[in-house]
């Protein structure tokens, strides 16, 4: 019986001296942790950036980006693909792009939007192999000039060099080199 009573004041005591802080104000600040109550709702994808912002009227753009992807091909494809054609002349003439897609492939791979990943391969949006190509994203690949060079370069990566590149060729800041990788704001 003395053994539990010594027990209880031993753990009384620690969990005062564990909740006592030094705030004078004599406040209770109770732990939080991440509030997971209430009605959460999709508001934005960017597996691939910039596509929905490029293939979609202002109209859409909240709805596709509410739209699971498994629904995204059926309703946007068509869409998207009106819009490929008329930003790049080749599509509308059968062309190809790099990766020996026409404007129904590209358009199709483009509105559902997801990254693939490779599981036996290289993960990176773009290499400069073909067979690497959005196989996933790398934090370096230059993803946006990947998909002006597949909308406006043609096969060979040629066909309308002043539409195929944004130009941006680094970071402003380079990346840690441990998590979290990506570089402050500040």
């Amino acid at each position: 019986m003395k053994n539990i009573k010594i027990l209880t004041l031993v753990l009384t005591v620690s969990l005062m001296a564990f909740n006592c802080t030094d705030n004078d104000d004599n406040d209770f600040v109770a732990m939080e942790g991440p509030d997971f109550s209430g009605t959460y709702s999709q508001e934005d994808q960017m597996g691939r950036p910039a596509v929905n912002t490029v293939f979609n009227a202002s109209a859409d753009k909240d709805t596709y980006n509410v739209t699971t992807p498994s629904a995204q091909n059926a309703a946007f494809q068509s869409k998207f693909q009106a819009n490929l054609l008329a930003l790049s002349p080749a599509y509308a003439d059968g062309g190809l792009n790099a990766l020996g897609q026409d404007a129904a492939a590209f358009t199709g791979l483009l509105a559902t939007d997801v990254l693939n990943v490779s599981l036996d391969g290289k993960t990176t949006f773009f290499d400069g192999d073909p067979a690497n190509t959005l196989s996933g994203r790398a934090l370096a690949d230059d993803v946006i000039t990947v998909e002006l060079l597949l909308i406006f370069g043609g096969e060979d990566f040629t066909e309308n060099p002043g539409l195929s590149n944004d130009n941006v060729n680094a970071n402003d800041k380079p990346f840690l080199t441990s998590f979290p990788y990506l570089a402050s704001a500040h």
